[in-house]
């Protein structure tokens, strides 16, 4: 049974005629999606300071918990997420999803960093997993000066941005570098060749389509040669062994439900220590709208309590 908050949201979406997101140019995709959030998300909780940052041309975000030092010199040094939104590659930016990660700072009582990583088409793969990585080590080697833990280094995302999440950790293993001690990752995307089941049982009628699923791919990615590539499909790298621990959530109703599941499987199996939960009832995005699904808020708040206790253990 789907979810009848779920249900109400996507009834309400048919009677109101929102356009498809495959309709729409990516201006216009992006317009209503940034208009779209005020409808759907909760109020944002209190949190201590907000810095708009830049390095290496992309734009960040870093947000403190409330209820800590935060001025310059009496900042304690805490853990980080670095967060990558969802959207699919083409839509999304640090204002869709700033009420996610201000509750998720809140909630596990760790900064969050939002990544604006390029988008598509303008800028195609593999450019928004090289500003996701750059990120990532900005973060590692200025971790001082921002007031935060390098050794309590998580990273996550939803979506396309758990599709990020999971290829950052996999180029940092590949090129032998240290990686995040944890990876959050929300109903990712993992095979662009988009086989899986649940691409067939849920491509139509849950907010994110079939038709959809193409309009961002193609908008990522140009040639098809690349789908293979495990910077694209993380479930097609060769190994995921060595890997951070993780926890990966989906959704039932969800066309990425299937190869979510995969990848929390590829990674029990190669030894990594892997949480896996899905909300059978609830549809892909969710995780933003707890204004209109209260699924939503005891979504956020399980990758709160998830990030805290992985975060307080590492290092």
């Amino acid at each position: 049974m789907l979810d009848p908050q779920a249900r109400a949201l996507l009834d309400l979406m048919l009677q109101r005629g929102v356009p498809p997101v495959h309709t729409q140019s990516p201006a216009e995709a992006r317009a209503a999606y940034r208009d779209r959030r005020n409808f759907a998300q909760p109020e944002p909780p209190a949190v201590g300071t907000v810095r708009d940052l830049q390095a290496a041309g992309v734009a960040m975000r870093l947000v403190r918990p409330a209820g800590l030092a935060n001025d310059v010199a009496n900042e304690v040094a805490l853990p980080v997420l670095v967060y990558f939104h969802g959207g699919g590659w083409v839509i999304g930016d640090l204002d869709t999803h700033d009420v996610l990660c201000r509750s998720l700072a809140a909630g596990a009582g760790c900064a969050v960093l939002a990544v604006d990583y390029r988008l598509g088409p303008e800028h195609r793969f593999p450019a928004a997993v090289d500003d996701c990585v750059a990120a990532l080590r900005f973060v590692q080697a200025e971790a001082a000066a921002l007031g935060l833990d390098p050794a309590r280094i998580a990273v996550g995302g939803d979506s396309a941005g758990g599709n990020l999440a999971a290829a950052v950790c996999l180029v940092q293993r590949e090129a032998g570098l240290p990686l995040p001690a944890f990876q959050l990752l929300i109903y990712p995307a993992t095979d662009q060749r988009a086989i899986a089941p649940s691409h067939t049982t849920n491509g139509q009628g849950y907010l994110l389509t079939a038709d959809s699923m193409a309009y961002y791919r193609g908008h990522y990615i140009a040639d098809p040669a690349q789908w293979a590539d495990w910077r694209a499909s993380p479930l097609l790298a060769a190994s995921h062994a060595g890997l951070p621990p993780a926890l990966v959530l989906t959704a039932g109703f969800d066309p990425l439900r299937d190869e979510g599941r995969a990848y929390a499987d590829a990674l029990s199996a190669a030894g990594v220590p892997t949480q896996y939960i899905c909300f059978e009832r609830q549809i892909h995005g969710f995780i933003t709208m707890g204004r209109l699904i209260a699924e939503a808020n005891t979504a956020v708040d399980l990758c709160a309590a998830a990030l805290r206790r992985a975060l307080a253990s590492a290092g």
